[in-house]
């Protein structure tokens, strides 16, 4: 009878030791929550957060959503699924040394990232670096101070065809040294098997070391749209380098001023064509042999003193359609 109530007793003991050292395991949410008094051993639920984007990714199913509870900074984060961060009514910062947020998922996955202040610290990388992904959406966002050497706010170099869309957002301070290829504010630059197709509306590229905006189709097709947008500050406006690969640019309704060196260059086959646009107080106007216009462009003012250096559209001036 002793030795029968001893097994029991050891049984039970053994249940509750179990009990008590085992790790709860948590289902993969649709929507999951970070707050800045969060835990990453928390389920991240609205009630029970998560502290950071790393911690609440691996909880959230794919195509799901990661919501900002407070403002606070949730860190770096890799993305390898179909996902959407949205911190878009409080502060969702990424705080990073290194690179910001990587995305690198699959041919299929389409991510966004709406209401972020992605900043960089020593020693920075790169703000939002896309290597795959079917399309990226960054919205509404700051991308800062990512001012290494190299460093872009946004490097998108996908090595499938890939699509980017960047609205009302802010990238400033990025790169580092004059101008060629030192980093600066936003690379277009598909690798080898990938293509490159680009939408930037709304938004402000401003005093970036380097280039403001570059894009390169030595491995890959190009295709840029940019519209109502400021591009200033910089050292190089908009600089299009063509290569084995068609590249194309489209520049709308925008404003590219007071870069040091120049507004627009294009060099080896790359083409631009440009209307209602304001290109004005830059370094030297525009230069190259593949910059279109549809009329309706002030280039003038290149630069704001000394002889004029404004430069000259190719072709005769195109129709509207």
């Amino acid at each position: 009878m002793f030795m029968k109530s001893g097994k029991m007793l050891f049984s039970a003991a053994l249940v509750a030791g179990t009990m008590l050292t085992a790790t709860p395991a948590f289902a993969q949410a649709t929507r999951t929550w970070v707050s800045g008094t969060g835990d990453d051993v928390n389920p991240c639920s609205r009630t029970a957060p998560c502290k950071t984007f790393a911690g609440a990714i691996s909880k959230t199913a794919a195509g799901g959503e990661i919501n900002c509870l407070d403002p606070a900074g949730y860190g770096a984060v890799t993305i390898t699924k179909s996902l959407v961060i949205d911190c878009h009514f409080t502060e969702g910062g990424a705080l990073a040394a290194g690179n910001g947020i990587v995305v690198n998922a699959t041919a299929s996955d389409v991510v966004v990232l709406r209401g972020l202040d992605i900043f960089g610290v020593s020693p920075p990388s790169n703000g939002v670096r896309v290597l795959v992904a079917g399309a990226v959406h960054i919205e509404d966002s700051v991308i800062r101070r990512f001012n290494a050497s190299g460093s872009e706010g946004v490097s998108f170099v996908p090595t499938v065809a890939s699509q980017l869309y960047i609205s009302n957002t802010t990238i400033t301070e990025n790169g580092t040294g004059t101008s060629g290829g030192v980093g600066g504010g936003i690379e277009i630059n598909p690798g080898v098997g990938g293509s490159a197709k680009v939408v930037i509306s709304h938004s402000n590229i401003r005093h970036n070391a380097s280039d403001g905006i570059r894009t390169n189709s030595t491995n890959g097709v190009v295709s840029l749209v940019i519209d109502n947008s400021d591009v200033s500050g910089n050292v190089q406006g908009v600089v299009l380098l063509g290569g084995a690969s068609a590249s194309a640019t489209m520049i709308t309704n925008s404003v590219i001023a007071n870069n040091s060196v120049i507004g627009i260059v294009q060099t080896n086959g790359a083409i631009a064509r440009v209307d209602n646009t304001t290109i004005t107080g830059n370094g030297s106007g525009i230069s190259g042999t593949q910059i279109l216009s549809y009329g309706g462009n002030r280039l003038d003012g290149n630069p704001t003193s000394g002889a004029a250096n404004d430069g000259a559209f190719n072709g005769v001036v195109l129709p509207r359609k």
